[in-house]
């Protein structure tokens, strides 16, 4: 830390911690719960991790909003508690900071609504004038010292921690795609459904942010959108499974946007019309499914009889009700 912005922190160890200070090298990870206070008389409360829900994890060197943090986190042993009271001109980013931290405990605990949601974009136009928390536009307006208090869990060196998608640089989320797809397949045949798809998921993920750093309709950008497509046709193999018919229909017709001869997403969507009682859309998609490949007409007709016995009982019922009114 710079003798300057020295100058403009104070420390005091609660706890003297473990061992000695890490190297904390880049790409190393801490993780640590924090408060934060005002530094008045009655040094008031704004947040606290452990009511936000879980510990704050921060990558060395990713040049985290907060950089204060990081020159923090450096002088501190594993398991040490310290309160750093800090200088107002190294804190001016923590209201939003701290914004985005509530939103994200806000939608974990299910508390995150629509009216936050339409609160969210207003704030984005108006240059965040409003965070939507008084006690943060407060810190916004008036700009004031802040006192942390920090207790380092634990250090990790690179390699010793999975990465998240959004930690890895491209080479990385490349190469994490094929073993992504090998544990979704091995879950799948295990019918595990919901955690196969959970893992289609995040190779698509991997591809899509990939695909932001590229032109597109470019090469690169039109090879990772074609990788895309096993992804997608393997999410909606899953979802159709769990019901979730909606999305079947929904990524089926992504890969048709791409490929429009799909057999296998044409069948999928099929599928999923059925189950949503979209029967024109389903006899569609099954007639060309038949014209595409005739090996699977019998398969075909199978499906079509059913969706006519299906029609058949919807008409009753139809009927039925129909009479319960007039009568």
């Amino acid at each position: 830390m710079a003798n300057e912005e020295k100058s403009l922190i104070c420390k005091n160890v609660l706890y003297a911690g473990e061992g000695e200070i890490p190297s904390f090298q880049h790409g190393s990870k801490a993780t640590f719960h924090f408060k934060t206070f005002k530094n008045d008389e009655d040094r008031t409360q704004i947040d606290c991790s452990r009511d936000l829900g879980q510990p704050f994890e921060l990558l060395i060197g990713k040049k985290f909003k907060l950089e204060v943090w990081e020159e923090l986190i450096k002088t501190m042993r594993e398991k040490e508690v310290a309160r750093f009271t800090c200088d107002k001109s190294l804190v001016g980013g923590y209201g939003i900071v701290s914004k985005s931290l509530r939103t994200v405990s806000k939608k974990a605990k299910g508390e995150f609504t629509e009216e936050h949601n339409h609160h969210e974009h207003s704030c984005s136009l108006s240059a965040m004038k409003s965070t939507g928390y008084p006690d943060l536009d407060d810190l916004l307006v008036n700009e004031q010292d802040l006192i942390f208090e920090i207790e380092l869990l634990k250090y990790e060196k690179p390699g010793e921690y999975k990465k998240e998608t959004w930690q890895m640089d491209a080479d990385e989320k490349l190469s994490n795609v094929p073993g992504l797809k090998e544990a979704g397949n091995k879950l799948y045949q295990q019918k595990r459904y919901k955690e196969a798809a959970e893992k289609y998921a995040e190779a698509m993920g991997c591809l899509e942010q990939l695909c932001l750093h590229e032109k597109p309709g470019d090469a690169p950008w039109l090879n990772l959108d074609k990788m895309k497509i096993p992804f997608l046709l393997n999410y909606a193999q899953c979802k159709l499974f769990l019901g979730d018919f909606y999305e079947v229909i929904e990524h089926t017709s992504t890969v048709l946007e791409k490929d429009k001869d799909n057999v296998k997403a044409l069948f999928r969507r099929a599928k999923a019309h059925v189950k949503c009682w979209n029967p024109k859309e389903a006899r569609d998609d099954f007639d060309r499914v038949a014209a595409l490949d005739p090996s699977l007409t019998k398969t075909v007709k199978k499906e079509l009889d059913e969706l006519e016995r299906l029609a058949k009982l919807h008409d009753a019922e139809d009927r039925d009700r129909l009479k319960a009114l007039f009568q």
